[in-house]
């Protein structure tokens, strides 16, 4: 036997088929579609070799020189569909040609999937005629694409009842998150949602936010407009523990707490509570002050160990506030460039605010950065009987100035030591209920959380609901659209009639 009487041409065609049908069963088996694509190769190459003057008499008669041409653009046409269709198995491309790119993950989320540290499976119970199923299939699929250590299985709980009642389920459209024993369960198909359960299923300890209680504060537990407790789910959401502590009980800050927070207290915080407090910071903790204006907090001397104060007065801002609200409902506009401040694009509505001040002298080892400012057309106005609306140079403070800020140390710490941070909003119905889910509100509160928290991934994780965002105007844009609308367009449409009338009356 030599290599003449053997069928390479049959044997090479064979391999070459079984290596795509073995890719399309296990894409895994990489190395071994690898060996036998090139083994189909090298028989194919061996086979026209070997019988070339067979294959070159072939070519010479009539009949082939005849159907030559349809032969190759079949098998050139052919060749082009298999390779194209192998690469889009592996690399396959999406358009998101939606209105509001509902189908397109928020940067922050794809940073989350590229971190992941081990596999998550999800399986999502739902049927095609829910009215979340497609949701979850178009977006489940994108998390997929953009990650090899996800798993997506859809299971109709109608048709496998058992693998339902094993898993709890008891109401369609429920995605399952599993990962090193972990289970998340997710009823939302919404980016928000699925990243949130994300973060939590990959990580093997919650970092902790303790909200301070016993001053009168915004509580988390609240359900009703001035309560917390949408801020409190979507911090939850975000991956964190939400806890309250009174440090009239405790003699200090628990040792587990990432964030401790002051939600707007309304009476004054005690000497001791504060020197527990000022312990906590300086063992490398993180503080969150929401002080309001008119307010007794007694915080005063805690702030002024870092430089930091409230200023006098009611923050009035004559162009960046709510058209057709109080002159104190600022619509804040003006960031300064911070890692809580990297990704927002909405404005942040701070109804009745304070301005927040900084003494360079007394903290000259802190880095002190002003993260929202109230537009030049503004003060802080120190006498609101009668809703006066004019600056006092002599009593008033006049603008721009800062109403929230970003306290850190200059000097970095010791390797392996935490480092402190603190941040002072003049604010806290902005992060109430009536207020969290303004556009900007919930981003600005979430995003000084992640800062806080030193949760690199989560400083802007807050993707965007496929919703409409209703556009605000200032007063001034607001003065502008009606000069426009009832003014300007009316007379255009005017003139425009008198011209054509004037010109057909001529003809």
């Amino acid at each position: 036997m030599n290599l003449r009487s053997i069928p390479l041409g049959l044997i090479g065609i064979l391999l070459g088929v079984g290596g795509m049908i073995a890719y399309s069963l296990r894409p895994d088996w990489l190395w071994a579609v690898t060996i036998a694509e090139g083994a189909a190769l090298l028989s194919l190459v061996l086979f026209f070799v070997l019988h070339f003057e067979t294959v070159k008499a072939f070519s010479g008669r009539r009949s082939t020189k005849m159907g030559l041409n349809s032969a190759l653009m079949i098998l050139l046409f052919s060749g082009i569909l298999v390779i194209v269709n192998f690469l889009a198995s592996r690399h396959s491309v999406r358009w998101d040609l939606s209105e509001n790119q509902n189908f397109t993950l928020a940067p922050q989320t794809h940073r989350v999937l590229r971190t992941l540290p081990r596999e998550v499976k999800i399986t999502v119970f739902t049927r095609e005629k829910d009215p979340g199923y497609q949701a979850f299939k178009e977006r489940l699929e994108s998390y997929r694409q953009a990650s090899t250590k996800l798993s997506v299985e859809f299971i109709d709980p109608e048709k496998e009842p058992k693998m339902a009642q094993n898993y709890g389920i008891f109401r369609t459209d429920t995605a399952i998150f599993e990962s090193d024993g972990q289970t998340i369960r997710v009823t939302s198909p919404s980016e928000v949602e699925l990243t949130g359960a994300l973060i939590r299923i990959s990580k093997d300890s919650k970092k902790r936010i303790v909200f301070v209680e016993g001053h009168s504060e915004l509580s988390v537990e609240d359900k009703e407009r001035n309560g917390l407790s949408i801020a409190k789910e979507a911090l939850i959401r975000q991956g964190y523990d939400v806890g309250t502590v009174s440090l009239l009980k405790e003699s200090a800050v628990p040792d587990n707490t990432s964030v401790l927070v002051l939600a707007g207290p309304r009476r004054s915080v005690l000497k001791d509570e504060q020197d527990r407090i000022r312990a906590y910071v300086e063992k490398g903790g993180h503080l969150l002050v929401l002080a309001d204006p008119d307010t007794q907090t007694g915080l005063e001397s805690l702030l002024a160990h870092w430089g930091l104060g409230l200023g006098p007065g009611v923050l009035v801002d004559l162009q960046d506030r709510l058209a057709q609200g109080d002159l104190t409902a600022l619509l804040v506009r003006t960031f300064t460039e911070h890692e809580i401040t990297q990704d927002l694009t909405s404005a942040v509505l701070f109804p009745l605010s304070r301005h927040v001040t900084f003494d360079e002298e007394v903290g000259k080892d802190w880095d002190f950065v002003p993260l929202a400012r109230t537009s030049p057309n503004s003060w802080a106005e120190t006498n609101m009987q009668g809703r006066v609306v004019s600056l006092s140079e002599k009593e008033d403070v006049k603008g721009p100035l800062p109403m929230a800020a970003a306290l850190a140390p200059k000097q970095a710490p010791k390797e392996g030591e935490p480092r402190p941070a603190i941040a002072v909003i003049g604010n806290s119905t902005f992060v109430s209920n009536a207020f969290f889910n303004f556009p900007g509100n919930s981003d600005f509160f979430l995003h000084t959380m992640g800062w806080l928290a030193e949760e690199r991934d989560l400083i802007s994780i807050a993707p965007r609901e496929p919703a409409l965002h209703p556009f605000t105007p200032n007063p001034t844009q607001e003065r502008t659209l009606i000069y426009i609308q009832v003014v300007f367009l009316p007379l255009l449409t005017l003139l425009t009639g008198i011209i054509v009338w004037r010109k057909r009356r001529r003809l």
